[in-house]
């Protein structure tokens, strides 16, 4: 039985818990095809399918322990082998896909049916593919729960995450003024991703400023709606990725119904909506994502320990067929 390499936990954990082990490689039922990994990312919704935090993760991912145990949400390679029932793909179909509850993608190889998968738009690689999928998908969830007209004036707090740099760039196809928050380090990143104007936040807390938005788009979660409150126009609106302290953001969701300042929770929507949207703006160069480092498969336990910190850029990604991590090369140059 042919083999591959894999990242395991069989119980919830923390990073340094994770095992890469040999395991049977997988082989594609009737209704699936089978996919060589060349890159996938460790991100937010890893990290919470990983430690089950917060606890309502175990009502998806299993109660007492995970139903899956290779880790993984994302992927983009080379489609090698498919079932007898699969017509919409072919071998050698360069395909990704995205599955907040799991998609097993932490290996060498993975299996999937054809729902959870999409072509790569051409001249994009693997690993932009990779790098344009969880984030991504989460910020359009943002933008497509409220209705943004010209003029507005929208803030972003948190522009350099996974979503915050994938939302940046969305909110950026509108006529709004956009601000955004980051730290000095990144002021010259987001400059180039589109913002109009920037906090940063070592410095000043746009909360405490007199400026008034339409919208708040809290893509860390590091605010919350009491806290932007005065910073709402009226009958302004506040997202936030997190459920916020106590899960307050669903339940703020229905008590401000009715009221002029509203919270929406961004419930996110299925990858046939995210995903072709997401490709559009690829095609037309009009969204970049934002790569901060590289992992060897191997190293796993290091990228899950970096992301947990809070401190990335962008996307973290895996690369499951090299030897060596990228970061090592950069932190002795």
């Amino acid at each position: 039985m042919p083999r591959m390499k894999a990242s395991i936990r069989k119980k919830y954990c923390l990073p340094n818990q994770i095992k890469v082990e040999s395991i049977d490689k997988p082989i594609p039922n009737e209704n699936e095809v089978l996919i060589k990994i060349y890159a996938t990312t460790v991100n937010r919704t890893d990290c919470a399918n990983l430690t089950a935090k917060p606890f309502i993760m175990r009502f998806v991912l299993g109660l007492f322990k995970p139903r899956k145990t290779i880790l993984g949400t994302d992927f983009a390679g080379e489609l090698i082998s498919i079932g007898k029932n699969v017509k919409s793909f072919s071998i050698g179909d360069k395909v990704f896909g995205f599955n907040d509850t799991g998609s097993e993608s932490q290996a060498e190889y993975v299996t999937t049916t054809v729902e959870n998968l999409f072509p790569i738009p051409e001249k994009i690689d693997y690993k932009q593919a990779a790098a344009s999928l969880e984030g991504a998908s989460y910020a359009y969830s943002f933008i497509h729960k409220v209705n943004i007209q010209s003029g507005q004036n929208i803030l972003i707090n948190g522009a350099t995450g996974g979503i915050g740099s994938a939302l940046l760039q969305f909110v950026r196809q509108y006529d709004v003024n956009i601000t955004a928050t980051c730290n000095t380090n990144n002021i010259q990143l987001i400059e180039s991703l589109g913002a109009d104007n920037i906090y940063d936040y070592t410095k000043k807390d746009f909360t405490k400023e007199n400026d008034k938005y339409d919208f708040i788009f809290d893509a860390v979660g590091k605010s919350t709606f009491g806290k932007c409150l005065s910073s709402l126009k009226e009958k302004g609106i506040y997202i936030s990725s997190e459920l916020g302290p106590y899960s307050q953001n669903i339940f703020y969701s229905l008590l401000t119904s009715v009221l002029s300042k509203k919270v929406i929770f961004p419930t996110p929507y299925s990858t046939e909506k995210t995903i072709p949207y997401i490709c559009n703006l690829l095609e037309k160069g009009k969204f970049n994502p934002v790569i901060d480092r590289e992992y060897a498969l191997e190293d796993i336990s290091k990228a899950y320990e970096y992301v947990i910190k809070g401190q990335k850029i962008g996307n973290v990604l895996i690369d499951a067929h090299s030897s060596s991590s990228q970061y090592k090369i950069e932190e002795a140059a």
